[in-house]
């Protein structure tokens, strides 16, 4: 997914580009505005940690781009494109570490597992 901070900057058709010269197959994609409820199944898992509120103000402030993409090993070679959470954190080269601004505006969002694609992929694209 792009984020908002992504879609606000122009990011979109660079990240969609990395994955494609990266090998993988764009197979959904879809522009949306997050609501509150929305963000809240998104990010089940962390809605009563304290970060949660500036998580949530953050992802419902504009459209995102969901995605949904296919190829060999395709979870873990688009965390690696993307690098760490934290753009600090994150190398020349990955889509964070060229474009991200901070922890929260990061510009993407990717899956960790299959079992969070397919529960995340049920969220954008049902």
């Amino acid at each position: 997914m792009v984020k908002p901070d992504g879609v606000e900057r122009g990011l979109v058709g660079e990240v969609i580009s990395r994955l494609e010269r990266a090998g993988f197959r764009l197979e959904k994609i879809r522009m949306l505005r997050i609501d509150g409820q929305l963000a809240d199944r998104h990010y089940a898992e962390h809605v009563d940690k304290p970060f949660y509120p500036d998580l949530r103000k953050f992802i419902t402030r504009g459209p995102v781009v969901a995605m949904q993409w296919s190829g060999d090993g395709v979870i873990m070679s688009c965390r690696s494109l993307m690098g760490p959470t934290d753009p600090a954190d994150a190398p020349p080269g990955t889509i964070r570490g060229d474009y991200g601004l901070a922890i929260t505006e990061n510009v993407v969002h990717g899956s960790d597992s299959a079992e969070s694609a397919d529960r995340e992929l049920r969220i954008y694209f049902s």
